[in-house]
Formats: C-alpha cells, sequence, structure tokens
C-alpha cells in the first residue's frame, strides 16, 4: 500500500469571484466533492445567489451571517449552515472576521471543480 499525499489543488489565496472582501483556496477537490476555505474580512460579502449544488458553510472562526431563501441568521464559530441547490443564499460579516469551510457536493460529470474557485 502507498500512503496517497497530496498538495492543496490551490495553495494560495485568491480574491472570491461574486464577493467583496473575501478571499479562499480550494483544500480538496475530489468526484463528486469539493472543500474550500474562505476569509471574510470585515464588511465582507459573497452576493446572494442561487447555488447550482448543495452546500455546507462550516464557521471555523469569528462570526457573520447568512441569508437562505431570504431567511437570515447569524453564524459563528462551532456552527454551520445548509443551502440547498437553487436556493438563493448569501453569507456576510459586520463588523467582524470569518473563517468558513465551504464543502460544496457535485455530480460527477461536473467533476472539473467548484463552483466559485475551481
Amino acid at each position: 500500500m502507498t500512503v496517497d499525499i497530496r498538495p492543496f489543488p490551490r495553495l494560495g489565496w485568491d480574491p472570491l469571484p461574486g464577493g467583496v472582501g473575501v478571499i479562499g483556496r480550494v483544500v480538496i477537490r475530489e468526484e463528486d466533492f469539493f472543500v474550500a476555505q474562505l476569509r471574510f474580512s470585515e464588511h465582507a460579502t459573497v452576493h446572494e445567489h442561487p447555488g447550482d449544488r448543495d452546500t455546507i458553510v462550516v464557521c471555523l472562526e469569528g462570526e457573520g451571517f447568512t441569508s437562505v431563501a431570504g431567511e437570515t441568521a447569524q453564524l459563528h464559530e462551532g456552527k454551520q449552515v445548509r443551502w440547498p441547490k437553487g436556493i438563493p443564499h448569501r453569507l456576510w460579516t459586520e463588523d467582524s472576521t470569518m473563517t468558513t469551510l465551504m464543502v460544496e457536493h457535485f455530480e460527477a460529470r461536473e467533476s472539473s471543480g467548484g463552483q466559485a474557485l475551481a
């Protein structure tokens, strides 16, 4: 047996398309899902959009807000939110910073990578 050690698909931090004050990097990219780490500065946002895939966002540090189908809730360290495919959602900070993990599930035929950071 050989231990399968690989580098991150995207080691560097890049501005997130569709966002303001958010940088991210892809940590894992597999055939049916990917995981990205996102860092939000104060007053940062991922603009509202309907997702192409089911998504889970886990807050690792700090706090912010999320909206799903127009309903708003606070998101803070140790909590997670699920965004169903096709439902408008948003993620943002006000007077705080936040670090999250975003896990997107996609069909095998989409294996070219994740929506925002592929």
